[in-house]
């Protein structure tokens, strides 16, 4: 084991004088590195956004955009971070640091009102302006932001990578400019030029303070022994359902062990009958690696939270949780996934329809891990994931039906049905899936299939949507997936 360290904007320290729950938020505070703000402390507002050097999906090496209020700076070790601060470049002596080029636009712009929000604004527009990439989706004639459409500007910029950032002075239309603006990385751009080279990978670990432990292992092997003797430790990954219970309900835990890096949770691999997805790899990986090969969660992945969640949050983490409300098992049980389970003893594969057995319960077993999801092959063709919240983006279902059909010569074949939201578990719609399977794709089946879908689960009134809301959605959503269908079928 090595003492955990973190390099800090070029400045390697140490890491273990703080507590194993320290954020990365409070620790750059600490150090003076007050860009990195906190908003709400539950990784909705982006105040706090830092960029992590993270493994590439198209270079060695991609700077992720990421919460610091949500991860512990211990799960950072070996890690390279770069604040706000770090964006600029020293001048010549008795003069101003050099803006970053993002910098630069936002503050010509007028992007920065208050300026609360402006540090993380710019890491999570830094982040997508050193995606590998993103200027092959420019307009070739040079557009100005003005010819843009609305998400995408005519430099490749996706407005999507802004999506967990929050600003309360009304200035999005001048940071919309400022982002659209920036151009591509200089060749001798210090952070552009180490993406060629490979992250640092974490070393093992393991230092206790304050009553809790936190530990790292270099496998999996290892880390399934540790399990075995601490069943009782909160496995850790993106950190963005733990990182809220720290901060908002000040829980704490004996034993923290990060599975994040293990090679044999990052792995993705499509077969002629089978897709496997590491339980590790991050939504955002995930996205990019599959570049639209499940179409079903191509439509999953811009719905759930915001771009900074998504390079943090993982599948296996949103199906450990075995919250209801998730906003991937609805669509991988329309997908008939199973998940892989992994222990000290070896392996086991479960259907996710068997996996959850009541409310945040599954057949998990202490010192258990999920090592992977399978995704059977073919791919239904007609799917449709539909969420149903409040708000658009970055924030959590009312409602979530994913659909995957069979049509052939105009007869439902086969229908896969996942709900979230209408049970104290995600289910499959069982009763729906019969009404549809061998009678037509017509309006009278789907008014008949949408009645049944409306009395599945056993939904609840709470603060964001009352019980008969939430069976109308349902109903609602098939009739919403026929009406697309019949659309795409007439043009």
């Amino acid at each position: 084991m090595v003492a955990a360290r973190i390099t800090v904007n070029g400045e390697e320290v140490p890491i273990s004088p703080v507590a194993p729950h320290t954020t990365a938020l409070d620790f750059l505070r600490e150090r003076g590195l007050t860009g990195t703000k906190e908003g709400c402390a539950e990784g909705e507002c982006g105040a706090c956004s830092v960029l992590v050097a993270r493994p590439g999906v198209n270079k060695p090496t991609d700077w992720v955009a990421v919460n610091a209020c949500l991860v512990p700076v211990a799960a950072l070790d070996g890690q390279e971070i770069v604040t706000s601060e770090g964006l600029a470049t020293a001048g010549a002596p008795g003069t101003p640091p050099v803006l970053h080029p993002v910098q630069e636009e936002m503050a010509e712009r007028g992007g920065s009102q208050c300026g609360y929000c402006t540090p993380g604004f710019i890491c999570s527009m830094a982040a997508e302006y050193y995606r590998p990439n993103r200027c092959a989706h420019a307009d070739s004639d040079g557009n100005d932001s003005a010819d843009a459409d609305a998400e995408h500007g005519p430099n490749g910029f996706d407005l999507h990578a802004l999506s967990g950032n929050l600003c309360r002075c009304t200035g999005y239309r001048p940071i919309r400019d400022a982002a659209f603006a920036v151009g591509t990385p200089a060749d001798e751009d210090p952070l552009a030029q180490r993406r060629e080279l490979a992250p640092p990978a974490p070393a093992a670990t393991e230092y206790t303070r304050d009553g809790s432990t936190f530990v790292r292992k270099n496998t999996l092997a290892e880390t399934l022994r540790l399990l075995r003797e601490r069943p009782d430790a909160v496995v850790l990954a993106g950190s963005t359902d733990w990182g809220v219970e720290v901060n908002i309900r000040s829980r704490r835990a004996d034993c923290v062990v990060a599975i994040d890096r293990l090679p044999e949770l990052r792995q993705l691999t499509v077969a002629s009958d089978v897709i496997e997805i590491g339980a590790a790899l991050t939504l955002t990986e995930i996205e990019r690696r599959l570049d639209g090969e499940v179409p079903l969660l191509a439509e999953l992945f811009p719905q759930f939270a915001s771009r900074l969640i998504r390079n943090g949050a993982t599948l296996g983490g949103n199906l450990g949780t075995g919250s209801p409300i998730g906003d991937s098992p609805p669509a991988l049980l329309a997908l008939e996934a199973s998940v892989v389970l992994a222990d000290a003893d070896g392996e086991r594969e479960v259907p996710l329809a068997d996996y959850f057995t009541g409310y945040r319960t599954s057949v998990r077993r202490p010192g258990e891990l999920i090592r992977a999801v399978r995704i059977p092959l073919p791919l239904s063709p007609v799917v449709a994931f539909h969420k149903i919240a409040k708000r658009r983006f970055d924030d959590i279902s009312s409602v979530a039906a994913a659909f995957a059909l069979d049509i052939e010569d105009g007869i439902v074949r086969k229908a896969r049905i996942g709900l979230g939201g209408v049970a104290a578990t995600p289910i499959r719609s069982l009763a729906t899936e019969a009404a549809l399977e061998g009678e037509p794709w017509s309006a009278e089946t789907v008014e008949s299939a949408a009645r049944v879908l409306r009395d599945e689960g056993t939904p609840m009134s709470d603060h964001r949507a009352s019980a008969a809301y939430r069976s109308a959605m349902l109903g609602q959503s098939l009739m919403k997936l026929y009406a697309h269908t019949t659309e795409a079928v007439s043009s």
